[in-house]
């Protein structure tokens, strides 16, 4: 090559399978006559190598399915929820956060201040809404001051009339159905799509995507948790995570605040478990899916598809694609017989439930 005069390529010199080569044809259609112009070939060898990622993803993606499909605990009947409201716009999911113990040692509970309690309540409860707007992520406090509505207890075959109580109250008496039937009484929203998860599961799917990056405006010390954060930004684990999301004492609002942490939180989780490098390769896909679906429980209609968009809606909202909110509370300091209980403004939470059961835009 000299500095400023031409380059002809001859056939020749382009190896004729596997690099460059030259079809015999110019640029403008004809056989010879011009200056060559070289056509790309991919080296056999490279070309054999993308078949073969491309095959390992396509058969790893369909493995991780039918496994992760044979693992999802659908006991969750949402058709046998009495007296329904009717189906809106858009999506509801309920997200529930239980304080199931399953699955964990005598040391686990120890060392991430779970007690020892039997049985399941629900520690958290968010609905997630989805639709033309974008996704609303609300949390409505377990200290809920609802109605419970009539409802036929399995154990006992009694029914009841309606009574006040607190939130929480409906799962520890009748599990996730009456969860359902009291949110929806109380919110006339209708729930499409239920999803659980236990301590050790939400422990494992943290631990599982490599933690989650949270900061902090200020350090947090708390005895129940276990919480002993810094302020700043950090890593949180599975441990640390957990102890976060649950504690309250240290929060000026109380469960509100508590609940704001969670949704942050989630959203977190959602976004990193979403990464190309951690949702696209298989052998990261399945300890993943399978820390989280060790003690998810799900209602019967959901499958795999499903679930991933809910995921995918949670992730939007950390991206800024949705709000993240409350239900409007007038008090955090009600006085029941039940105890201290959080009174929902029922004005304000009427409004709102009616713009989310319209799909209509709700704010941040």
């Amino acid at each position: 090559m000299s500095g400023g005069g031409s380059t002809t390529v001859s056939n020749n010199h382009w190896p004729v399978d596997g690099g460059y080569g030259y079809d015999g044809y110019d640029d403008e259609g004809g056989h010879g006559g011009g200056e060559a112009v070289p056509r790309r070939r991919w080296p056999r060898r490279l070309r054999r190598t993308v078949v073969v990622l491309l095959a390992v993803v396509l058969i790893g993606g369909a493995a991780t399915y039918g496994w992760a499909w044979s693992k999802l605990n659908t006991e969750v009947d949402l058709s046998k929820v009495e007296d329904r409201p009717p189906k809106g716009e858009g999506t509801n999911y309920l997200i529930v956060a239980s304080d199931s113990r399953d699955g964990l040692s005598q040391q686990d509970k120890k060392s991430l201040h779970t007690g020892s309690a039997e049985g399941r309540r629900t520690d958290s409860m968010m609905l997630l809404h989805t639709g033309a707007h974008g996704t609303t992520m609300m949390s409505l406090p377990r200290d809920s001051w609802v109605t419970l509505p009539p409802f036929t207890y399995p154990m006992t075959g009694k029914r009841p009339g309606p009574s006040k109580n607190k939130l929480n109250a409906a799962f520890s008496l009748g599990g996730p159905d009456l969860l359902v039937r009291t949110i929806e009484y109380n919110t006339g929203l209708r729930i499409d799509h239920y999803a659980e998860i236990g301590f050790a599961g939400f422990v494992n799917v943290v631990d599982s995507v490599g933690g989650v990056r949270m900061c902090l405006d200020k350090p947090i010390e708390d005895e129940k948790s276990g919480a002993n954060l810094r302020r700043g930004c950090q890593t949180l684990d599975g441990r640390q995570a957990l102890a976060f999301v649950r504690q309250r004492h240290q929060e000026a609002n109380g469960d509100l605040g508590r609940s704001q942490n969670q949704q942050k939180f989630l959203s977190a989780l959602a976004k990193q478990a979403a990464r190309p490098g951690q949702a696209l390769v298989p052998w990261k896909v399945f300890p993943t899916v399978g820390a989280g679906l060790d003690t998810l429980i799900v209602d019967k209609d959901m499958d795999l598809r499903t679930l991933m968009s809910m995921f995918e809606a949670m992730r939007g909202v950390s991206s800024g694609d949705g709000s993240r909110l409350n239900v409007p509370v007038a008090r955090t300091d009600f006085a029941t017989s039940k105890g201290s209980a959080v009174k929902w403004d029922e004005k304000r939470a009427k409004r709102l439930f009616a713009r989310l059961r319209n799909d209509q835009p709700v704010g941040s």
